[in-house]
């Protein structure tokens, strides 16, 4: 029943990008059927098959001890204040969002040594090659994997000049349904480590099958080109570590501001809910709002309003909001729960997203900045769409 259930949401979910379509007999049919069966290939192999467990549980493994290594730097400039329980972080700032400033450091580095772009490029032009989708988008897709909305997007700023507003939309929705890797460390203190590692090729293929749809490209093969010369502005590997330093402080700040604001909001809007609707909140409206969609990707009765109101707060605010909140019942919701909401929660498509995304596009160019402006609803549906694709896929093999 629940396979049949994700079959329906799955359907449901791209026949609604399907209505929001601007050009129906331009979708690429044959690069999306491509992109889901590699979705349903990936996640079969990483949850079903006892290799795909090891590679998972080792890839987990690097990055728990990455963190650890986050965690001494972190350590050693706030002496013992965030490391008294490191298995129920107590001072979030410290314990999840200095983390990031390590890891940010390391994507740095990798990308000096163009150890990175080397690689995005090349598996860009294979998913290319292989789905017949063009070769920025397919690049833009692999390299939102790995970078913030804004680094994604200033990658390809080369390209602008050959970007139509269909293009400039799959590269936009790439960039909200992804997640960076420099945050990967934070999202794995607080969510199953398996489930953020599955979420992050799922959403990617997501982004593009959905934003395909909505926005089919039209390319010609002069306009198909990738460049990735000037991908760091770092002179040695030093500057690099240095920079990635900086950007990583600049990350866990501007988090920490936006879940000191939205926190706030959110209890201030409670508290005008509760004070008309007795018992009422913010959450609870959306996940009664999201109980039919909850239904679908296969989430369990007892726990439909709860996933939903999850999810539904993750749009409204952001992922960390959500995250929180997720952290106070996870230990009660069934695993498949766990899991399903775990891959909706890893991307950045929420509302603050819109503002994040138009204003880099703005600045590499004021005019597309507008058009990003103006389908900027447009794109959070894609976006959320997206999440929901790859939400009930994990859920068909849990």
């Amino acid at each position: 029943m629940d396979i049949i259930l994700g079959i329906i949401a799955i359907a449901a979910t791209l026949g609604l990008a399907m209505l929001m379509s601007n050009n129906r007999t331009k979708i690429p049919f044959k690069g999306i059927g491509i992109m889901i069966a590699f979705q349903l290939v990936i996640t079969a192999f990483m949850f079903n098959t006892e290799i795909g467990r090891i590679i998972i549980e080792g890839i987990a493994a690097v990055f728990e001890k990455l963190i650890e290594f986050g965690r001494n730097g972190v350590e050693f400039v706030v002496g013992g204040i965030a490391m008294t329980n490191p298995d129920d972080p107590n001072v979030f700032f410290f314990d999840v969002l200095l983390i990031i400033i390590f890891f940010a450091t390391i994507l740095s580095v990798l990308t000096y040594l163009k150890i990175l772009p080397f690689f995005i490029k090349y598996i860009g032009g294979g998913l290319s090659k292989i789905t017949g989708l063009p070769k920025i988008e397919s690049f833009n897709g692999v390299n939102s994997m790995f970078f913030g909305q804004s680094e994604a997007l200033i990658a390809i700023k080369s390209q602008f000049h050959r970007i139509t507003e269909n293009r400039l939309y799959i590269v936009s929705a790439s960039a909200m349904g992804s997640v960076s890797a420099s945050i990967i460390g934070a999202y794995m203190t607080m969510l199953p480590p398996e489930f953020v590692l599955v979420a992050i090729p799922l959403n990617m293929f997501s982004a593009l099958i959905i934003a395909s749809i909505i926005a089919p490209p039209v390319v010609t093969e002069e306009d198909d080109e990738v460049d990735i010369k000037n991908v760091s502005e770092s002179k040695s590997v030093f500057e690099a570590m240095a920079n990635g330093a900086m950007d990583g402080g600049k990350i866990a700040l501007i988090v920490a501001t936006m879940l000191i604001a939205f926190l706030a909001a959110l209890e201030m809007v409670n508290f005008a809910v509760g004070a008309i609707f007795p018992g009422g909140s913010l959450e609870l409206f959306l996940g009664y709002l999201f109980v039919p969609l909850t239904f679908l990707m296969g989430i369990a009765p007892g726990e439909l309003v709860e996933a939903g109101s999850l999810m539904g707060l993750k749009v409204v605010t952001n992922e960390f909001v959500a995250m929180l909140q997720f952290l106070e019942v996870m230990d009660e919701m069934s695993d498949k729960t766990v899991g399903i909401v775990s891959v909706f929660l890893t991307s950045f498509a929420n509302f603050g997203s819109i503002g994040i995304i138009a204003g880099t596009v703005a600045g590499i160019d004021s005019v597309k900045g507008k058009m990003v402006s103006r389908f900027g609803m447009k794109l959070l549906v894609g976006a959320t769409l997206a999440s929901i694709l790859s939400a009930t896929i994990a859920g068909l093999f849990l």
